[in-house]
């Protein structure tokens, strides 16, 4: 499996969340609406969830296996640090 494309929306306004993210498995499979969240230990992501009948979120897509989330999450993490650093399409 290979993450052949990411897309990083910066998210503007303060708060813990800052970015949502979609990514191209193998330029065949994509999974929109990755979260990029400010923790306590810093930026981690949240896969696509719903909220269910009881009020809990459940994940809709993620990953089996830790290996797989962490590779997932540094692939992220990197682009977003690279997008932090482009000019907004705003100009400001």
């Amino acid at each position: 499996m290979q993450i052949t494309d990411v897309r990083v929306r910066k998210i503007a306004k303060e708060g813990k969340m800052k970015a949502i993210v979609s990514i191209t498995i193998d330029d065949e499979f994509v999974v929109h609406d990755i979260k990029v969240i400010e923790g306590e230990k810093g930026l981690f992501i949240a896969m696509p969830s719903k909220k269910a009948s009881d009020g809990e979120y459940r994940d809709i897509a993620h990953p089996i296996t830790s290996a797989t989330r962490d590779s997932i999450q540094k692939i992220i993490l990197d682009s977003y640090e690279k997008a932090m650093l482009e000019p907004d399409e705003t100009g400001i």
